[in-house]
């Protein structure tokens, strides 16, 4: 059986994860612009320098950010105010026994953050995404589950990237320069899609949904990167949720939602190699098995949603899922009771 944080470290992180995003708007410049493309709307930033037009993008739209775009003056004076509180509930957290981030990765993830990697679609995925599900399911982890990695996995959808018409600034380039990263060579000439810090073992990986039968490298022109196209992983990152990585006074990121992260688990276990990647796999099924086993009992409903949604999107979707949950009858018992 999982445990539980306390509602007193649930409700924190969830004030904290708040305050994050009430200051993603405290920052505002110009005019809060809508904009329609492709059927969706986003809003932007609208401000001059000069005799140049500037469009800085925000967001999405959705009620709660309307409400916030609304009120983006009254944000803006009680800033320090925020941070300054932010500071305390992370405090808070680590004492009620979060786990923690390790300074040189909290360090970059808030750079990148600063960047706007997450801010333009960019999400974590992999098992720094795994770990930040502690505050938003609201249950503790044990080391085992978690494994600490030194790999950063960031995905996003190409045609995201290209529809919101804006950039990371500082480029990604320049941020990994300064953390003493230098690109990987890769198998397409002059594609970087991973990037290795020289002092230290950490590795940034860029990823994309593949929609075809080519798995190749695309680009994603509003981060500045490039990105390896992976099959499935337009059902993971589809409508993601923010989270808040408890460094400094909180770093605001895009997770996956839990319950496709847990059948997206079930299905990369199946592909990873027999012979190479079996502990990968074994790690892969156990996040997937703790999930399912908590979205089972709190999310029934979103987890069959996931878990039906993948099964109908195909015989292979299907086979890979069942292969593993062949391996886990407890896990598939609970998957067909929701």
């Amino acid at each position: 059986m999982f445990k539980r944080h306390s509602s007193i470290a649930h409700a924190a992180y969830h004030d904290l994860l708040r305050s994050l995003q009430d200051d993603a708007v405290s920052d505002i410049r110009g005019t809060p612009t809508r904009v329609e493309r492709s059927g969706k709307v986003y809003w932007y930033d609208t401000y001059r320098i000069g005799s140049d037009v500037k469009k800085r993008y925000i967001g999405e739209d959705s009620e709660e950010l309307r409400d916030r775009l609304e009120k983006h003056e009254t944000l803006k004076a009680r800033r320090e105010e925020r941070r300054r509180n932010r500071t305390r509930l992370v405090r808070l957290l680590r004492a009620e026994g979060f786990l923690g981030l390790d300074a040189a990765t909290g360090s970059l993830l808030s750079a990148m953050g600063a960047s706007g990697v997450f801010r333009l679609g960019g999400t974590i995925v992999g098992t720094h995404a795994f770990r930040l599900y502690e505050g938003e399911l609201g249950v503790r982890f044990d080391m085992d589950m978690t494994a600490q990695t030194d790999d950063i996995d960031i995905a996003s959808f190409s045609r995201l990237s290209l529809v919101l018409e804006d950039t990371a600034a500082p480029p990604l380039e320049r941020v990994f320069t300064d953390f003493d990263f230098t690109p990987l060579p890769s198998l397409s000439a002059n594609r970087t899609w991973r990037w290795k810090q020289t002092r230290g073992d950490t590795l940034v990986e860029f990823l994309t949904p593949a929609f075809g039968a080519d798995e190749g490298v695309r680009e994603l022109p509003a981060l500045g990167v490039d990105a390896q196209g992976l099959h499935h992983l337009n059902y993971l990152i589809a409508e993601p949720i923010k989270a808040a990585v408890t460094y400094r006074s909180g770093v605001l990121v895009q997770i996956p939602q839990p319950e496709r992260f847990a059948i997206h688990k079930l299905i990369v276990a199946d592909r990873r190699r027999p012979g190479d990647d079996v502990l990968k796999s074994e790690k892969d099924r156990h996040q997937a098995a703790f999930l399912i086993q908590v979205l089972a009992e709190d999310r029934p409903d979103e987890l069959r949603d996931a878990y039906e949604d993948a099964l109908s999107r195909g015989p292979k979707w299907k086979s890979r899922i069942e292969a593993s949950l062949q391996r886990m009858p407890e896990t598939a018992k609970r998957l067909a009771k929701v």
